[in-house]
């Protein structure tokens, strides 16, 4: 690391798991990031999420992963594709056996909150800068220009933006991403574990296919609670945003006709959310001299590989390792990283998408084939380039 790297002023925008996990790898790298978030207090929107493998070796790097594993799920009886209308079991997978044999980590779930708390326990709290909403962002000088809604500005040597999908960093850089809808709209909820039936509370994380849909449930929060999230048509539901809402009686009559088990789960559960998925393709460029940004600023994804979380961490490790590298020269260091990271966020992405038709297939000749694929693949080994994704091989290419 060059000796200037701990006076370089770096600015992050956004104070999500991608911008704190970015502050907390180049904090330990020698820098001394700072993060502005818009939100008055650190909090996160949403419910579940799935630890895997290539995550869970980047939050240990950080000496965060114990403080999430008391809070985390392992998932000890591990995945299960199930058949819609009897809940038939299409695939398994032992994660306790398999996983670490595999990749040198088990496979989590966890609440988004439990993440972001103990990703957060890396940041300092001299990094952190809250209640700072960005008004606009200039990228025509030597040093990006932010502007921030009360008038002030800063100039820092690098700015980062890990701030979601309607990213003003992005936006600066001339890459709208224009989003389409998907025509799928997703509904999440969570359950108190002493109001979901037995089978849901087990250590799995289980996927119920059927036709244009489908559904999937797994415990969080140390076992508190189930995490419900389900994936149908959206009709002329056109809302993104994790705050909106539907009723208990709107995501029963979406699933009406399934195992009804799954009308028990959803039963259980208080309030449900509701959005719309918007599609948007693969941006073509992430940097600009000395701006770039990760997460889903950088590569909005469909959720079908629950791997947005993850994909935003291993974008953190590799762009503080190529800062760390050439911190004489952060223009070159953002190249490299980005030569580095798209082609793979890209892939996931498009894999991703492809998810929801094999997902949705009509009963028929070739849902048959998709379920005897099931049976006769691993998917824990055919995904080895999802989870074997190794930060120290990539950073060396």
């Amino acid at each position: 690391m060059s000796r200037n790297a701990a006076s370089l002023d770096i600015a992050i925008v956004g104070g999500g798991i991608g911008g704190l996990a970015t502050a907390a790898f180049l904090a330990r790298e020698g820098f001394r990031p700072t993060v502005y978030e818009q939100a008055p207090a650190l909090t996160a929107v949403g419910a579940g999420l799935v630890v895997a493998p290539n995550a869970a070796r980047l939050l240990r790097r950080l000496g965060v992963f114990e403080e999430l594993r008391a809070r985390a799920v392992k998932l000890d009886i591990g995945w299960e594709f199930r058949r819609w209308s009897d809940g038939t079991v299409l695939s398994a997978e032992d994660l306790a056996r398999a996983c670490e044999e595999l990749y040198g980590e088990h496979t989590y779930t966890a609440h988004r909150a439990d993440l972001l708390d103990a990703i957060r326990g890396a940041v300092p709290d001299s990094a952190l800068r809250l209640g700072r909403r960005v008004a606009d962002v200039d990228l025509d000088g030597d040093r990006p220009l932010v502007r921030f809604d009360d008038g002030e500005e800063l100039r820092p040597d690098v700015l980062i933006g890990a701030d979601g999908i309607h990213s003003r960093v992005r936006s600066a850089l001339g890459e709208a991403s224009s989003a389409t809808f998907s025509g799928i709209c997703a509904y999440r909820a969570l359950v108190p574990a002493e109001r979901a039936p037995e089978f849901a509370r087990r250590p799995a994380q289980t996927l119920w296919l059927g036709p244009d849909h489908h559904f999937v449930h797994y415990p969080v929060s140390g076992g508190d609670l189930v995490n419900l999230v389900a994936f149908g048509p959206a009709g002329e539901y056109s809302v993104e945003s994790w705050t909106a809402t539907a009723t208990v009686e709107q995501f029963l009559a979406e699933f009406d006709g399934w195992d009804p088990r799954l009308a028990d789960l959803i039963t259980a559960a208080d309030e449900p959310g509701r959005w719309a998925l918007l599609d948007r393709e693969p941006l073509a460029r992430w940097s600009r001299g000395r701006a770039t940004v990760l997460g889903d600023a950088a590569h909005p994804m469909f959720p079908f590989f629950a791997q947005g979380a993850a994909q935003a961490i291993e974008d953190a490790a590799v762009l503080a390792g190529c800062l760390a590298a050439q911190a004489d020269d952060p223009a070159a260091a953002l190249t490299r990283y980005e030569a580095l990271r798209l082609p793979r966020t890209t892939d996931v992405q498009r894999r991703s998408h492809g998810r929801a038709e094999v997902n949705h297939l009509p009963d028929g000749p070739a849902q048959l084939a998709r379920d005897e694929g099931f049976r006769a693949a691993d998917p824990l080994v055919a995904n080895g380039w999802l989870y074997g994704y190794d930060v120290d091989v990539a950073l060396a290419s």
